[in-house]
């Protein structure tokens, strides 16, 4: 039975089929880069990425296999390869840190980070990669709408750390540690004050504060909480909690005062609301004929074998074929095509 196993098993390995490669061959970059541009429109991602690198392939030193080094990053992070996309997005700033494209490879590289963004129950360092690029990209650029737009997600990063501190809080308070929770709800107020979070940092320093005998940082907390927040109703608890222990607030609840702000939950991310590449590319001259597919076979055997015809070899959407390029399309239009 054991050599029987050992049989099978060998055959398996020896029988196991080899990754289909690319095929090269020499087409026109307007072709190739029109291809992968109508691959795009047809969000066949996987696709878009073979073309735009094909056209970096055939021709290394045109123009055109700079813009597809920023249409693959593009092509990645819609296909949520995200590591693929940050690493595109990196070659195109060190290779051309002076083009008028290179704050959308910055502004692109942060919003890769900004997606992999997880509860606060997890490990937070893509929130951190996200706020420091964000930064970037309204630092470098901030007249542009990158910066706008990276200024807003950089508010939703901050609210993100500011409940990792909150429940790193809350643990240390529920299990009896009320010092360790006073020093994680200090750094929400003082570091991540504009949160949605600090109302909530500001009663739960009220609780720990009363918990240890600390009354009077107590009140204060209370108090500012009250002045900033009437409405918020982390301020009733606040309030009443502080009466009945005696230090009854100056100022009462209001509930048409102010409340803290709110953020949007941190989930499912809509990558329609991600600025597209900018629009750069000058009109091509479209072939009449419908777009290639880049052939795929077998690898071949070191004595170069000549690769099997198109219908023989795996081709990409062989069973359907390309429409001809269009001139209307969703990225078409930023592109110029």
């Amino acid at each position: 039975m054991l050599i029987g196993a050992l049989a099978l098993s060998a055959c398996s390995v020896f029988n196991k089929k080899k990754k289909p490669s690319l095929v090269y061959e020499e087409r026109p970059v307007e072709l190739l880069y029109n291809a992968g541009a109508d691959r795009l429109d047809h969000h066949q991602w996987n696709e878009a990425v073979n073309y735009f690198r094909e056209v970096e392939r055939q021709h290394p030193y045109s123009e055109w296999a700079r813009r597809s080094i920023l249409m693959t990053a593009y092509a990645h992070y819609q296909a949520n390869d995200y590591a693929e996309a940050i690493g595109d997005a990196d070659q195109f700033i060190s290779l051309y840190p002076g083009n008028v494209s290179t704050p959308y490879a910055y502004y692109l590289k942060s919003i890769c980070y900004f997606e992999q963004i997880v509860d606060v129950g997890r490990d937070q360092a893509s929130t951190a990669e996200a706020g420091e690029t964000l930064r970037e990209v309204a630092k470098r650029y901030p007249y542009t709408e990158y910066a706008a737009d990276a200024r807003l997600k950089i508010d939703m990063v901050q609210d993100q750390l500011a409940g990792k501190e909150m429940t790193i809080g809350r643990f240390y308070l529920r299990n009896g540690n009320p010092m360790g929770a006073i020093g994680r709800f200090q750094t929400v107020v003082q570091k991540y004050q504009t949160t949605s979070h600090t109302p909530e940092a500001l009663y739960r320093l009220v609780e720990a504060n009363l918990t240890v005998g600390l009354f009077g940082e107590a009140k204060r907390n209370g108090a500012v909480l009250g002045y900033n927040y009437p409405g918020d109703p982390w301020y009733a608890a606040a309030y009443g909690l502080l009466t009945s222990k005696g230090l009854r607030p100056e100022i009462e609840p209001n509930p048409e005062g102010r409340r803290g702000p709110r953020f949007p939950f941190f989930g499912h991310h809509d990558k329609a609301a991600t600025l597209p590449p900018p629009g750069e590319a000058p009109t091509t001259t479209a072939s009449a004929d419908a777009p290639p597919s880049l052939q795929t076979a077998e690898a071949t055997s070191p004595t170069g074998e000549t690769p099997p015809p198109p219908e023989a070899a795996n081709a990409i959407n062989s069973a359907n074929p390309p429409p001809p390029p269009k001139k209307g399309g969703f990225l078409h239009g930023f592109l110029g095509l």
